[in-house]
């Protein structure tokens, strides 16, 4: 792949990004979410009421949201802590088990009245049938944020990045947010921040990156197709100067904005879609990646793309291995090259 071109973007460069990721120390702070799975076979109705009957043939667990984001980050080769809050349950347990198998350094705080937010789906015939979610949004505690500012502490001098993944389960309230913001400016460790509806605190975050609805939102757009993204952009660009933006848009692609310069879209290679499931977590984690890495915001918007389009061929909360990156970018920079 080394040296060749597609459309001005050299794919070899991409693969030597991809390399330059594993030397990435990064910190993930946000709504860690367990995500569970119950998989059968479904073939008839119940007689109780017009349902359809599930026969449980096996069951999974894997990590949600800002523990899938972490999860994807070591799968590109990176080290990484997850800090997050977790209940006192079954549920936190398999959190902490689940980092530890996937080599992620957890440092999880227990908040004593708060249930580990949990999301139970059941799958039959590749297709979700039902979910179930337990969970609690209220902002945690004051206790809660000092536990996790104290274990974040003595992993910042050695950190290259962080990343901010708000699932809006209270995880991140906006008086905490400012204060990570301030934590990791005074150790000069550059943030990334996945926003679910608020842009309260992130003034200085060195990339923000919120899908099309949220974008809207943000922007406060009642109707996210009234505005094309790049409008969005715009709108964005004026309460975060300075930051780098995305915004994803599902199988159309992402459209980006370097600090000070204009958006540019950047679509997608065309593949079956299986589950887009979790593919946010998985661009937030190549992306913000990429840049520490050296690369310019639009080769780690390539590079992003190639991870999602790996992750949506799968079926459940999943990841996107570097080979499965490094074999999907020529045809994501054909892409590329033929929207140019």
């Amino acid at each position: 792949m080394s040296g060749r071109r597609r459309g001005g973007i050299d794919v070899g460069r991409l693969g030597r990004l991809l390399d330059r990721v594993a030397g990435q120390r990064i910190v993930v702070v946000g709504d860690v979410i367990l995500d569970r799975y119950w998989w059968g076979a479904s073939e008839r109705i119940s007689p109780e009421a017009p349902v359809p009957i599930v026969c449980v043939e096996r069951e999974s667990a894997a990590l949600g949201g800002a523990g899938n984001v972490a999860r994807n980050a070591v799968a590109l080769g990176a080290s990484c802590v997850l800090c997050a809050v977790v209940g006192p349950d079954d549920a936190g347990r398999h959190v902490r088990e689940l980092a530890a198998a996937e080599g992620i350094d957890a440092r999880l705080v227990v908040e004593p009245d708060r249930p580990t937010t949990t999301k139970a789906r059941i799958v039959a015939r590749g297709q979700q049938m039902l979910r179930v979610d337990r969970e609690v949004v209220t902002p945690i505690g004051r206790t809660a944020r000092a536990r996790l500012l104290e274990a974040l502490a003595p992993a910042s001098d050695a950190l290259h990045g962080a990343i901010l993944v708000d699932y809006a389960k209270g995880g991140l309230p906006r008086a905490f947010v400012r204060r990570l913001m301030a934590h990791f400016g005074g150790a000069d460790v550059p943030v990334a921040v996945d926003p679910k509806h608020d842009l309260g605190g992130l003034r200085g975050a060195a990339l923000v990156k919120p899908n099309r609805v949220e974008a809207a939102r943000l922007a406060g757009v009642a109707d996210p197709d009234h505005v094309d993204p790049a409008g969005l952009l715009a709108r964005l660009a004026k309460r975060l100067p300075g930051s780098d933006l995305c915004i994803t848009d599902g199988a159309r692609g992402m459209t980006i904005a370097a600090a000070g310069s204009p958006a540019r879209h950047v679509p997608t290679a065309a593949r079956e879609i299986f589950d887009v499931q979790g593919a946010g977590d998985t661009t937030m984690a190549a992306l913000w990646l990429a840049r520490l890495a050296g690369g310019s915001l639009l080769e780690a918007a390539l590079i992003a793309n190639a991870a999602a389009g790996v992750v949506v061929g799968k079926i459940g909360t999943a990841s996107a291995r570097v080979d499965e990156v490094r074999e999907r970018l020529p045809e994501i920079v054909d892409a590329f090259r033929e929207s140019a």
